[in-house]
Formats: structure tokens, C-alpha cells, sequence
């Protein structure tokens, strides 16, 4: 029943307007100018054209059928609407309007009597008080949002409890060149939650990767049956907010989220094998990260850098979260002393120190994807872009089927630096130090023909302190 909002045949723009600084007119101008597979109908009763398109007085008015109506009228009026929307047939709504029980009082009730309307025609409604929903699917193309563009097509699939957060999420893939493939602002949710769109995404073999931005859990124990299911074969990452008293107030008043408490929502997501991101740009690392990296054969990790403290660094958050950091193999030794400066060190951490060059770094990378006792490589950058771009150029080169390779900065990098890095070197995934290891420890965690580790009987949880996040680890331990 999701296809009538996600893959609709057709589409009526309820309250479309005009005025190009509305909310009205920005949808159907998007659904236009991005090329939406159907007819789209602007209804409006003031307006004869919208657009160049034959506008309609009403609903019902609408010669032929409609599979998803989009609605932007004032919230006195979305009722009326809703039921004229279900006595056409219309399968599915997306409420935009706000000023329901987001807003409490008679918001609380107006709510109730839409999903009463909704449930008793049959329909699917996202929203209210939402952004809207996307399909990048060449087949579909779909932008009804008010964001200002279309994000490029790829294999991440994205809901958002808010509106605003979405579109930073939209723009923050975007800036990092991340392909999304649908995305949907769930808004407050009575009707289709984020549990609906985990079940729709379960068996699409185009979503990859499961970015949430979420503020409740609606029902924890369906997600819970969901996500244990779904995470044994692909990822789910959620920056779930409302994490202290004043978030919580902060999330009621916004979307009408129910506050519960924060460790509640931490062990629930570690038990389900979800991965619980602290900010957007950590979610977007292992966004970038697992769509394109394999699962490695075991937990053992090389480091290879050009300056020994951010090695040092790496290695004990490593090995603090369950991840090894052997030796290197003898005749892998040997072939990097011929190799590098007479100071570099050569065992694991491979430090090259700071005089590696492009060519260095290129050699040594391979030869350590090469050591039978190395699964997975980072390696690390400081501020020199020639040996980021040898590394990069190796990093998913030359590398069985198990190996996977990360690059890592210490400084922080400009979007022209991984883009460069990310797109033009082959792809390899490119993020700050803290993040990188976060990346990798996650990956890791899960066995080969997993993405995640089976929901555990008791999670351990091991906290990495650096100056600039905290990495949790969830694991199975023993009862």
C-alpha cells in the first residue's frame, strides 16, 4: 500500500498555489521541474492555471484517478479534504499542514479524526505536520518536498521524524555525494511510521543502507521485531534525539514524540543490532562507509599513517573495541624496511613518518593488503594531499573479496577534499579519524554474510574517549 505515496501514478497538489514563496507552489514546481512519471493536478479553486497546468476547483473534480494527494491547506480544512480525498479513491495522503497534536489541546483531537478518516477509507497517510516524501528512481522521480532540489540517486533510504532535520540530512548527502533513494518525512506519524517504511524497505534489493533521525520509538517492541530481522541483512544507523530532559520537552512540542528514557532507546537499539549514530556527520560516515566496503573474514586491523600519535590513537580505540592490531607478517616487515625511511617504524602501527611520499604510501598500502594476517586497512592522513590521494588510489584496489580499506584525517576536511578523494580515487570511503575507527569497529562487529552482529543475549558496551566523540560498541557476550 506504500507504493500509492512512493511510487504513485498520480499525484493532485491539494492547496497548490501561484505564489512562488508558498509551500504550495514549491511542491508542484518540484514534482514539475524534476520530471515526475505521471499526471499532476493542481487543485485549487481560486485558479483557472498553476503553472501552465489546468487547475481543479476540488478533489472530486479530478477527471481521472488519483493514487497520492499531497496537501497544503490550512489545518482547519485538512478534514474536509481527507474525506473527499477518501470518497475519490485517492490511496494515499501526505499531509504537510501543521497543527495537530504536535500542538496539543484541539490539535490532539483533530488528529484523531484524520486517522479516523484515513482508517475508514483504506488509506496511507505520511504526515502531519511533515516535509513531504522522494523517490530518485528514474522510473518515478518523485520530489514531493519542498526541498530545493533532487538529491543524486543511490542505495540509501532515509526517514526522518522532522522536517528541518531532514532537509539538513538531504543536504549534508548531498555535500558529501551520497546517492539517496527514497526518503520520507514521517512528520507525527499516527499513520505510517517509521516500522511501516522498515518493513517496505525490508525486500527492496535497491536500499542498501537505513539512515533514521528519530525522537520516539512509537512502538519499541515492533521495532524491535523488525529491526532483529532486518539488520542481519542490511545496516539501520539512527540519530535518535530527545536524549535529555529538555530534548525530550523540545520533541513533544515538535512532532508530538512521547519522551522515554535515553537508555532505554540505547539498549533497545544495541539488542535489534541497529547502530545509534551521536550526530548527522557520524551517520554519514557509515553511510559512506558500508554501502561500499566488503565484510572482512576476521577483526584484525592494520594502521598505516605518516605521523605516529594519531597511530597511537587508532590503535587503542581499535583494540578497546574487540578489534585486533597484529603484527605484521615477517616478509611483510621486510618489505616495507626497503621501502621507507630508516625511522619509520614497520610492525603495526606502520608509521612512515611525516617525509612519505605519494609513491610510499601507494607501495605500502598494498603490501599490506597483502599480509595474511591483516582483514582490514586505515589508513591515516596528515595534511598531505599527495599521499591522501596515493592511499586513496590503493585502498579498493588489489584487495580480495574480504579486505576493506579506510581513509582517515586528522584535520578536518573541506567538501572539494573528499570529493576529490571519494569520487575521482576510486570511491574508497573518506571521514575524519574518530569517525573512520567508528566506521570500522561497526563493520567489524559482524561476521562474514551479516551486516551487524545477531541481536545479543547482553550487549557490552565499551566507550573511546577522544577530543571529539565517544565510539560505543554493541557485542554478544555470553550469559
Amino acid at each position: 500500500m506504500l507504493d500509492a505515496i512512493l511510487r504513485p501514478k498520480s499525484i493532485a497538489v491539494v492547496g497548490a498555489s501561484r505564489q512562488p514563496d508558498t509551500i504550495g507552489y514549491q511542491i508542484l514546481d518540484n514534482l514539475v521541474r524534476w520530471g515526475f512519471k505521471g499526471p499532476v493536478y493542481p487543485v485549487n479553486p481560486g485558479a483557472v492555471h498553476i503553472h501552465s497546468i489546468p487547475a481543479y476547483p476540488s478533489v472530486s473534480a479530478i477527471p481521472g484517478p488519483v493514487d497520492l494527494a499531497v496537501i497544503v491547506v490550512r489545518k482547519q480544512h485538512v478534514l474536509a479534504i481527507a474525506e473527499e480525498c477518501g470518497r475519490k479513491g485517492v490511496k494515499g495522503l501526505v499531509v504537510i499542514t501543521a497543527g495537530f497534536a504536535e500542538v496539543g489541546g484541539e490539535g490532539i483531537e483533530r488528529e484523531r479524526q484524520l486517522v479516523e478518516i484515513v482508517t475508514r477509507y483504506g488509506m496511507r497517510m505520511v504526515g502531519p505536520n511533515c516535509m513531504g516524501v522522494l523517490n530518485t528512481d528514474p522510473a518515478v522521480s518523485l520530489l514531493a518536498t519542498f526541498a530545493p532540489k533532487m538529491p543524486p540517486h543511490g542505495p540509501v533510504a532515509i526517514v526522518s521524524q522532522s522536517g528541518a532535520m531532514g532537509q539538513s540530512i538531504l543536504d549534508y548527502g548531498e555535500e558529501l555525494g551520497i546517492g539517496i533513494y527514497q526518503f520520507v518525512s514521517v512528520g507525527n506519524k499516527p499513520n505510517v511510521s517509521g516500522n511501516d517504511l522498515l518493513e517496505y524497505w525490508a525486500d527492496d534489493p535497491n536500499v542498501k543502507v537505513i539512515l533514521m533521525y528519530l525522537e520516539s520509538f512509537g512502538n519499541p517492541r515492533r521495532f524491535a521485531q523488525i529491526a532483529r530481522k532486518l539488520t542481519r541483512r542490511k545496516p539501520i544507523f539512527v540519530v535518535k534525539a530527545g536524549r535529555t530532559a529538555a530534548g525530550a520537552r523540545a520533541a513533544s512540542s515538535h512532532t508530538a514524540a512521547l519522551a522515554g528514557t535515553d537508555l532505554a532507546a540505547d539498549v533497545l537499539m544495541q539488542q535489534c543490532g541497529v547502530i545509534r549514530a551521536q550526530t548527522v556527520e557520524e551517520l554519514f560516515d557509515y553511510a559512506m562507509a558500508f554501502p561500499r566496503l566488503p565484510l572482512p573474514k576476521g577483526n584484525r586491523v592494520a594502521i598505516i599513517s605518516n605521523a605516529g600519535g594519531p597511530a597511537i590513537i587508532l590503535a587503542d580505540a581499535c583494540e578497546s573495541s574487540g578489534l585486533a592490531v597484529p603484527e605484521l607478517a615477517p616478509q611483510t616487515q621486510a618489505a616495507i624496511r626497503a621501502r621507507v625511511a630508516e625511522e619509520a617504524s614497520v610492525r603495526n602501527p606502520v608509521d612512515l613518518i611525516a617525509s612519505a611520499k605519494a609513491a610510499v604510501y601507494r607501495e605500502v598500502i598494498k603490501l599490506v593488503l597483502g599480509d595474511p594476517n591483516v582483514d582490514a586497512v586505515i589508513a591515516s592522513f596528515v595534511a598531505s594531499w599527495h599521499s591522501a590521494q596515493a592511499a586513496a588510489g590503493w585502498l579498493l584496489t588489489g584487495r580480495s573479496a574480504h579486505q576493506r580499506g579506510l581513509s582517515s584525517w586528522v584535520r578536518p576536511i573541506t567538501s572539494t577534499d573528499r570529493e576529490a578523494v571519494t569520487v575521482r580515487m576510486n570511491r574508497p570511503t573518506v571521514a575524519s579519524s574518530a569517525t573512520t575507527r567508528a566506521a570500522l569497529i561497526r563493520i567489524d562487529t559482524a561476521p562474514p554474510g551479516r551486516h551487524l552482529p545477531a541481536a545479543p543475549r547482553r550487549i557490552r558496551r565499551v566507550p573511546i574517549k577522544s577530543t571529539d566523540m565517544a565510539v560505543r560498541q554493541a557485542r554478544p557476550m555470553a550469559v
